[in-house]
């Protein structure tokens, strides 16, 4: 029994520090919120692309979302909500983000990812897919305030 704890200790451990953001985002009220709307496409390398407003300090702001994953198969549409974190300001909103997620979706499903941006802004994004879709990857998406 010994051996298997010294075995995955440090296993877990990576994965503990890996989540953190997302963990600490949890223990906080969120700063604001997100609707997000939009398609993907992929056959190895994917691409993401989608609309959606940023709902912070009573206005809303449009956006859009470009980004890539790789590992990844399969077309679906994705609708989506979330709760954004460590927003001070709507200019560290947009950025580079990058997410961890490992999901499958066949004719209608759901998922939940963490984004974290380079000013620390973390997205928890929770979605519905439509179509068949398939990966396990590390994502990387660009989000743009129109």
């Amino acid at each position: 029994m010994n051996r298997m704890y010294k075995r995955f200790l440090p296993a877990a451990l990576v994965m503990a520090l890996a989540v953190s953001p997302a963990v600490v985002a949890l223990a906080r009220s969120d700063d604001a919120t997100i609707t997000f709307s939009g398609g993907s496409v992929a056959t190895g390398i994917g691409y993401t692309w989608g609309k959606g407003v940023l709902h912070f300090k009573g206005k809303d702001y449009p956006f859009t979302v470009d980004g890539l994953s790789i590992v990844d198969v399969g077309a679906a549409h994705i609708e989506g909500t979330g709760e954004v974190f460590n927003l001070q300001t709507l200019d560290n909103f947009a950025g580079n983000y990058v997410a961890a997620g490992a999901g499958a979706t066949l004719a209608g499903g759901g998922s939940v990812a963490a984004l974290e941006n380079q000013a620390g802004v973390i997205i928890h994004f929770h979605s519905t897919t439509q179509g068949l879709k398939l990966a396990l990857s590390a994502n990387g998406i660009s989000i743009k305030l129109k």
